[in-house]
């Protein structure tokens, strides 16, 4: 097929399936090969897709021809399948969070600029319907300046979703807690609508879940490079999961808002998404009276569509156009270092109980995880 894009994967468990699966849907992009640190788990794999084992990352681009490589390992081992996949020649496409530190997400990105290829996060909530209409609000200047963003996460974990992965709930091995693995979606949004930042106070704890080492609630005021202020709430400690929501108030006093997860919080491969993302807010003027209609249309495409599996194909076809395009993906590994710099800001801030200023670099220097060990 002309203008084929053949993608491998890396990494065989559980969110790897559903990239398989919206690459099953997609035209013009085809998974020919895997690689897994277990050998067993990327047979079984490669078995139920059709695709071919390979025993390292660099000998499946190379003999594949691959153009692109979508990582799907626990988010603590993404740096080194990005470098082999970018020094053998493959474009990276890295599941969320790009990596749990600075240092990480900077040699990914070193190491894909380098050899000249792409590489970028999955962030597929922005093809997500109601995360549309607010980004085009802002753009068209609905709402005027945006002046005050507001991103809050309330859901659940209970001991044994930590138990099922041996990474999980540990400091050496996830990186984190709450910041980390639940909220960077909606951290993208809250980024990707009102812009960079300036300076974070926050802080960080984990309170009620004892058999784990990571946070499990966050909060954080934000100061934007623009002027606008910002608000962060996050937290594993509310049962049953109730919602994620970021809400954008402008200077003309209308606000525009998207709730993207509803009732229980998804789980790759144990839940699906409960309910639609739905618009939650919005008092454009004149547009007021639009949420009832926009609340049915996405509720008949969520009832249509796997949203686990659909979006994500969304991305990955942007990703395989920019690379027959010769442009940029929609998500850049620049947009996903920024969702790890605003966490890592509050491990900080934490730790020192001061605001911290951006940019951030890697506090080589230290040892403590950005305050996580402190």
């Amino acid at each position: 097929m002309k203008n084929l894009c053949k993608v491998g994967i890396a990494g065989c468990g559980k969110v790897a399936h559903l990239h398989a699966k919206s690459i099953e849907e997609l035209e013009a992009v085809e998974l020919t090969a895997v690689w897994s640190r277990s050998e067993s788990t990327a047979t079984e794999f490669a078995g139920e897709y059709g695709a071919k084992v390979y025993p390292s990352i660099g000998e499946m681009v190379k003999a594949e021809s691959l153009d692109l490589v979508i990582v799907c390992t626990p988010h603590p081992f993404h740096k080194d399948p990005v470098l082999e996949a970018a020094e053998a020649g493959a474009h990276v496409l890295v599941e969320k969070p790009l990596a749990s530190t600075l240092e990480d997400c900077d040699r990914m990105i070193e190491g894909c600029r380098a050899p000249g290829v792409k590489l970028g996060v999955i962030c597929q909530r922005r093809w997500y319907e109601p995360s549309i209409r607010v980004k085009e609000a802002i753009e068209a200047g609905k709402i005027g300046k945006p002046i005050l963003g507001a991103v809050q996460l309330f859901g659940w974990r209970d001991q044994d979703y930590y138990d099922a992965d041996a990474w999980r709930g540990t400091w050496s091995m996830e990186g984190g807690g709450v910041m980390v693995n639940q909220a960077p979606h909606p951290l993208d949004l809250f980024l990707w609508f009102m812009g960079d930042i300036e300076e974070v106070y926050g802080v960080s704890r984990n309170l009620n879940h004892p058999g784990i080492e990571v946070e499990d609630t966050a909060v954080a005021v934000v100061k934007f490079k623009n002027g606008a202020l910002g608000n962060v709430i996050l937290s594993n400690s509310q049962k049953p999961g109730l919602f994620g929501k970021v809400h954008v108030h402008g200077e003309n006093g209308a606000s525009v808002g998207t709730q993207p997860e509803g009732g229980a919080m998804f789980i790759a491969g144990s839940t699906g998404i409960p309910d639609p993302p739905i618009n939650d807010l919005w008092t454009v003027p004149g547009e007021e009276n639009l949420l009832d209609q926009w609340k049915a249309e996405d509720a008949e495409t969520h009832s249509k569509i796997d949203a686990t599996v659909y979006y994500i194909g969304q991305q990955i076809g942007d990703f395989a156009d920019a690379i027959r395009e010769g442009r940029d993906p929609a998500v850049t590994g620049e947009d996903g270092r920024k969702v790890v710099e605003l966490f890592t800001a509050i491990y900080r801030s934490t730790r020192d109980n001061a605001p911290v200023a951006f940019p951030l670099s890697p506090e080589l220097d230290r040892d403590d995880m950005d305050g996580r060990l402190a």
